[in-house]
């Protein structure tokens, strides 16, 4: 064996080995906490024969166990933390979004064999309804569809809201880095009618032939492809001439193909892998995106319920307290201090705040079916469904509002909110693909490296059996050889065969890569405007919800101050009629401008509560306030409860 042939055979071996080596890491499904790691693949010998899919658990949509152990008597009692925690587990707007976590790693895998990555959605899902819209909205993963119900920008080729991706991902075609083993086995027998009989000794030729061939492929992320064949060919005849009968024929081919210019390097051809890995991430952002914007919804809700129990129960005392003064007119009409009509206005009141209050309850009832809605998965659940939610928090405020400084909130929100963290990804995204791209206006130039061997064997006819004008070859005697010879011959190069070689390919002009080359910098330029834009619009919504939170406190103060001038004026009026001084008419109109003080009240402190909660919400501080554990967010299984912050 010379030492070329031992070097060569030497870099083919090990470049095999790489390549048998390179799935490793994929040689096991791994589990994580939240399940199956879908990132990972089964290991390379598992794919010989076929392989089974992946398994994917089936989605459970039964309620959490927490949900029946608060139920007690058929009452379900929440704290705002409870409703929290249940709808950390069961809001199906969280399940929905937390597949996204495991798509998104789909295309991990996918990428790891060169392919492009789909894609994965990261819009908010907004399927619960109650409470406000959502106040942010989300930015989609490259190659994403358009996301959930509130859109979000993605996909190849595609644009939303003036905004232009076509060329995210773009570049050449990345190698297939999945290994190929690929053999073929064929046999044939065939009659041929001989015109002639002293060439093949015979008048009907029979022939019997077979080959067993082997190759394999793989490539790399420098863009170095390896091909290695073996071709074997086994054939006999009733040829009396035939120098071996039966003849082997074997042959071995390593080629190595390198990319120079266009299609090399690590970075344009393993761009899919971080594409896929940055949209992974995206998802992680996305998936705490909508753990924010439920929790947020969650909170409103449960607020709203509140505010509809106090609504129900300020139109309680207000019937009540009409009731109670019907009561004293009817004693005055019957010692003869009142008139009729004077009653008949009373019982008006009286009818009026009846109907408020069937208003106020059966409106209390939907929230609490709302409520129960956004923290259950199966509402067809009896137990559930018939169950009667009661919240039990009350909304209180601060001795003191703390005003942070609108720069202080504004930072907050560029650090946490989690649109303006995918919009980075996103231009880094961009970043990579205008490289990839700027690589297709190189030309095309390929170093390519070939060693071959070939091989001869079979059944030598002996000497004496040939005819005259036939002589065996010099090395070969009489007798049986087979494919073992041969295989020694190619390992010992007896008969190799070296190539090497450059290949260069200049398109001319090449204006189809210019144009995607200035494409993608002009989207890129564009994306960073967006991107200035959204901090622009952030700092008008903080702005806007610190305003929103300063008015309604004000709005609380002077609601508390009005109930205490009106029950004042309401209780002077009383006395009055009652001592002949006074007219029905005023205490009827003060009982009606009570009522409304109350019911203003409850909406002014409604409306404070639910402008702290959004003000969280767009600083990016709803996890925090509510000390939300965001890996239990991911599990579906809360271990740390959340505390709502009351300061």
């Amino acid at each position: 064996m010379t030492h070329r042939f031992r070097f060569v055979l030497g870099a083919m071996l090990a470049a095999l080995l790489a390549a048998l080596a390179l799935p490793a890491q994929n040689r096991a499904i791994d589990y994580n906490p939240g399940g199956i790691n879908y990132s990972r693949g089964r290991g390379w010998w598992s794919t010989f024969f076929g392989q089974q899919p992946v398994p994917v658990p089936a989605a459970d949509l039964r309620n959490s166990a927490r949900e029946y152990a608060l139920l007690h008597g058929g009452k379900l009692r929440l704290s705002l933390d409870d409703a929290i925690a249940l709808a950390l587990e069961n809001n199906l707007d969280i399940v929905i979004q937390r597949y996204n976590l495991p798509i998104a790693d789909t295309d991990i895998l996918r990428a790891r064999a060169g392919q492009a990555p789909h894609g994965v959605s990261t819009g908010l899902v907004s399927g619960t309804p109650g409470g406000g819209a959502a106040t942010t909205s989300g930015a989609g993963a490259g190659g994403a569809g358009s996301g959930g119900t509130i859109p979000s920008p993605g996909g190849a080729g595609a644009g939303v809201a003036g905004i232009v991706t076509s060329t995210l991902g773009g570049g050449p075609p990345a190698p297939n880095f999945d290994p190929t083993f690929t053999t073929s086995i064929s046999a044939q027998d065939q009659t041929t009618p001989q015109s002639v009989s002293f060439i093949t000794g015979t008048t009907k030729l029979i022939s019997h032939s077979g080959t067993v061939n082997f190759s394999y492929d793989q490539a790399w992320t420098p863009g170095t492809k390896l091909d290695v064949s073996f071709t074997n060919t086994r054939e006999s005849n009733n040829d009396i001439y035939n120098l071996f009968n039966p003849t082997l024929n074997s042959g071995m081919t390593v080629t190595l193909t390198q990319p120079l210019l266009l299609g090399f390097g690590t970075t344009v051809n393993g761009r899919n892998l971080t594409l896929a890995r940055n949209d992974r991430e995206i998802s992680d952002i996305a998936f705490r995106h909508q753990v924010e914007a439920t929790v947020t919804q969650v909170e409103e809700i449960y607020w709203d319920a509140v505010s509809a129990r106090n609504s129900a129960a300020v139109a309680q005392q207000s019937l009540q307290e009409a009731q109670q003064i019907l009561g004293d007119d009817r004693k005055q009409l019957e010692i003869g201090t009142m008139i009729p009509l004077d009653v008949m206005k009373q019982q008006s009141v009286v009818a009026n705040d009846q109907q408020t209050l069937t208003a106020a309850q059966t409106n209390y009832e939907y929230q609490k079916l709302l409520l129960l809605n956004a923290v259950t998965k199966n509402m067809t659940d009896p137990v559930l469904l018939n169950a009667d939610v009661e919240p039990t928090d009350e909304i209180t405020l601060p001795a003191q509002e703390a005003i942070q400084p609108l720069a202080d909130l504004v930072q907050q929100a560029i650090e946490h909110r989690p649109e303006l963290a995918i919009s980075r990804i996103n231009l880094n995204n961009e970043r990579l693909s205008i490289k990839a791209i700027d690589n297709e206006l190189l030309p095309s130039l390929n170093l390519n490296a070939s060693y071959g061997a070939n091989a001869l064997a079979g059944v030598a006819a002996s000497p004496t059996s040939l005819p005259f004008f036939v002589t065996l070859p010099p090395g070969f005697r009489p007798g049986a050889s087979g494919f073992g010879s041969n295989f020694g011959a190619l390992m010992r190069g007896d008969f190799p065969t070296y190539a090497v070689g450059l290949s260069l390919q200049i398109p001319i002009r090449n204006r189809g890569a210019q144009a995607d080359a200035i494409r993608a910098q002009l989207e890129y330029r564009q994306s960073q405007a967006q991107y200035q834009q959204s901090i622009n619009q952030i700092v008008l919504e903080v702005r806007n919800a610190q305003f929103a939170l300063q008015q309604d406190r004000a709005a609380v103060a002077a609601a508390r101050q009005a109930v205490s001038l009106d029950e004042q004026t309401l209780a002077a009026d009383r006395k009055r009629l009652a001592l002949g001084a006074g007219v029905i008419q005023t205490v009827v109109t003060d009982e009606t401008t009570l009522a409304a003080a109350r019911q203003t009240l409850v909406a002014a402190l409604s409306n404070y509560q639910i402008a702290r909660v959004q003000l969280n919400e767009l600083t990016g501080r709803t996890l925090a306030a509510d000390r939300i554990s965001l890996q239990d967010a991911e599990s579906g299984h809360v271990n740390q409860m959340p505390h709502w912050e009351t300061r």
